[in-house]
């Protein structure tokens, strides 16, 4: 199997770290998000870890400052990228949120990478906005595919499976 790279996204809750553990029940998997080095700057200026509307602004903002600053989390998300390609995992997925990331990524990771919404529309319209520019522009994108995840998790692994091999034989 040739590598593939996903870019996945959607807003929060709606089950992105689900949709990559079902898949790691048919292939190897690595699973990075461009957040992850801008957590560890939050938790050092006083981030409990946890994602309310007020903290989740806060992050969106501070990814926003560190790209702008330095490109830090795309300097991670390439650097994720070169270990990917020279391990044994055959899927890496790249959670990123903004627009203009993804496609300067998807630039990036060249001709195996597609890219993917997951939706949840029963959560997304009891929750309503969540106030950051960050999950609530998920849609101001052209993704390759749309995954719903309206059904059981007992269902999803077969369901997974199907969607990504038939984005993957595109």
């Amino acid at each position: 199997m040739t590598k593939q790279v996903f870019i996945i996204n959607g807003s929060g809750g709606v089950g992105k770290d689900t949709v990559c553990s079902a898949a790691a029940q048919s292939w190897k998997v690595q699973n990075i998000s461009s957040i992850t080095p801008i957590l560890q700057v939050a938790k050092a200026a006083g981030w409990d870890g946890t994602k309310t509307p007020a903290a989740r602004r806060f992050l969106s903002q501070l990814k926003a400052d560190c790209t702008e600053f330095n490109d830090l989390p795309f300097r991670y998300c390439t650097e994720q990228l070169q270990i990917f390609a020279e391990n044994d995992a055959e899927l890496l997925f790249v959670h990123i949120r903004e627009p203009e990331e993804i496609e300067r990524f998807r630039q990036a990771a060249g001709v195996n990478c597609k890219t993917i919404l997951v939706r949840r529309p029963t959560l997304e319209q009891a929750r309503g906005q969540l106030g950051n520019r960050s999950d609530d522009g998920v849609a101001a994108y052209a993704y390759d595919a749309e995954f719903l995840n309206d059904g059981s998790l007992e269902e999803l692994p077969a369901k997974v499976h199907d969607f990504l091999q038939a984005l993957i034989e595109r």
